[in-house]
């Protein structure tokens, strides 16, 4: 005869504030806020380099281990903004020395 284990989960208290709840959280989402604010940085200091047109066609940059990932809504601004990059390829290093490669890659919004 099978029987059923009952386990009892104790709620936690409700937390008091949004603060407080995000501290229950962990580092999870403290990494995924770090990136968002990485990303942003990236996005915003490109935005002062490429010109408006092809900025606005950027839909993401991602920096992880030396390499920067900046990603074109298209493959035809992919081209575009692969050739403005390697003009601002010393600027990107002389910047941020920790950037070993630049890649470009297509990601559509949605």
């Amino acid at each position: 005869m099978r029987t059923r284990a009952h386990v009892k989960f104790r709620a936690a208290p409700p937390a008091r504030s949004v603060k407080e709840l995000l501290a229950r959280t962990g580092p999870q989402l403290t990494r995924v806020t770090d990136q968002a604010a990485r990303q942003h940085s990236w996005r915003e200091w490109l935005g002062k380099l490429l010109p408006p047109e092809l900025h606005a066609r950027v839909s993401g940059v991602h920096e992880r281990d030396g390499a920067l990932v900046v990603f074109a809504e298209s493959a035809a601004w992919s081209t575009r903004l692969r050739f403005a990059l390697l003009e601002l390829e010393g600027t990107v290093r002389a910047a941020h020395p920790s950037v070993e490669t630049i890649q470009v890659r297509v990601l559509p919004r949605h």
